[in-house]
């Protein structure tokens, strides 16, 4: 396992030493793409030529070089998907271009400030999402780039590994060195990733009719374009996107990344059980409207840019509960050699263990004093209380399920 994680006391809040106007956005489209991909286009070439086209499938096998972890179990041939656990890594792009451009202002170059790593257990009845900061230090591996150049090994800011991968203006390469980077630093072996910009995460919540979600308090951030006030909400494609990037402002919190963490993995639940909220397999217009939507502006691995593999992991995973989806911002504290940094702790290895290892994090014993809890509502920053009303007592070992964020339990400020 990687040996640079640090064993510090209670995490400290990570400001940013770059400019408050860097944003990112909470990658809800990916498991809600997932969820619901179970339908039948047989007949109905013209709309399945068009979500097929939708998404831009890059195979980045060739730029994650031979030093890779393990595989837990040997892929079926005739199903790679049968009987293994998938880990996906999910990323929001910050690209600002376009479209983009016009939601978030037009900046040069690429950025992912938003990373999730999904699991999807083997029996496809748990799925669990794991954020990683933007702002934690790691060890970013040599990257390969499409066009024959490649960057060096380097310590560096988590989020740093896109940027380094795009240089040559290839989404699938910043990809490609975010996945090595990811894998470095966690020994655990990712099978497919997804990248989602601006643009396809407004279209997916608009095509939802806005996502149902708990305002713990009023929110105002001009940078963001955010103006909310307490209570139960529906938010808009438009404003969910600015729910997800405010940092600055009233009622949003210190203005750390990692306090922002907590908010966008709220969204990212509610989105899900907005999903499943809707009847959308019975309603063919308003499925393809949604589909159409939640493929757009999509760049993928080729098994997760096949709409029939798609299909057949949504499938398998109709047996999933809304109590079996579980959220977790990895183990951090302060960098000792920057405090507006952050480090994975050593109890971050237990996580990553139980993922390799198909297990449940949440049965993952943690000191309570050394790492931010999978908690209704709460922030993995204890010093955030414009995002957690209430602060979190420590509590006793969690049990698998226990304790954590779902789609059905993700707000308590408008219970």
């Amino acid at each position: 396992m990687p040996s640079h994680h640090a064993t510090s006391a209670r995490p400290h809040a990570a400001r940013h030493a770059r400019r408050p106007e860097t944003h990112r956005i909470v990658f809800g489209t990916a498991l809600a793409v997932t969820a619901l991909l179970a339908f039948s286009v047989t007949g109905v070439a013209t709309a399945y030529t068009k979500l097929q086209g939708n998404i831009q499938s890059a195979d980045i096998s060739d730029l994650l070089g031979d030093d890779r972890p393990a595989a837990a179990v040997t892929p079926d041939p005739n199903d790679p998907n049968a009987g293994r656990a998938l880990n996906i890594l999910l990323m929001g792009s910050d690209v600002r271009d376009g479209e983009n451009a016009e939601i978030g202002g037009e900046v040069s170059g690429m950025r992912s400030d938003t990373t999730i790593v999904l699991h999807l257990s083997a029996d496809r009845t748990r799925a669990d999402l794991v954020s990683i900061p933007r702002d934690t230090l790691v060890d970013i591996p040599a990257c390969e780039r499409s066009d024959g150049t490649s960057s060096k090994a380097q310590k560096g800011q988590f989020n740093s590994a896109f940027s380094i991968g795009s240089e040559s203006g290839e989404v699938s390469d910043a990809a490609a060195c975010a996945w090595k980077t990811v894998e470095k630093n966690t020994n655990l072996l990712l099978d497919d990733f997804v990248v989602i910009d601006f643009a396809g995460f407004t279209r997916m919540v608009d095509a939802l009719g806005g996502v149902p979600i708990c305002v713990p308090n009023d929110m105002d951030s001009p940078k963001a374009g955010l103006h909310l006030t307490a209570g139960q909400q529906t938010l808009d494609g438009t404003t969910a996107l600015a729910f997800a990037r405010a940092r600055t402002g009233t009622g949003v919190g210190d203005g750390s990344d990692t306090n922002r963490i907590g908010r966008q993995q709220e969204l990212l639940a509610a989105t899900v059980r907005a999903v499943q909220s809707k009847n959308l397999l019975t309603d063919v217009p308003e499925l393809l409207q949604f589909l159409s939507a939640a493929t757009s502006s999509i760049t993928a691995s080729p098994n997760l840019a096949s709409i029939p593999n798609l299909s057949g992991l949504a499938f398998s995973l109709r047996g999933t509960a809304s109590g079996s989806i579980t959220f977790m911002t990895i183990p951090f504290a302060t960098a000792p050699s920057d405090p507006n940094r952050v480090v994975m702790t050593d109890a971050a290895d237990a996580i990553w263990a139980n993922l390799a290892a198909d297990q449940p994090i949440t049965a993952v014993e943690e000191p309570a004093a050394e790492t931010p809890a999978a908690t209704p509502g709460a922030t993995p920053d204890p010093a955030a209380p414009a995002v957690e009303p209430a602060p979190v007592e420590p509590t006793e070992p969690k049990e698998p399920g226990k304790d954590a964020i779902t789609a059905d339990d993700v707000t308590a400020v408008c219970g």
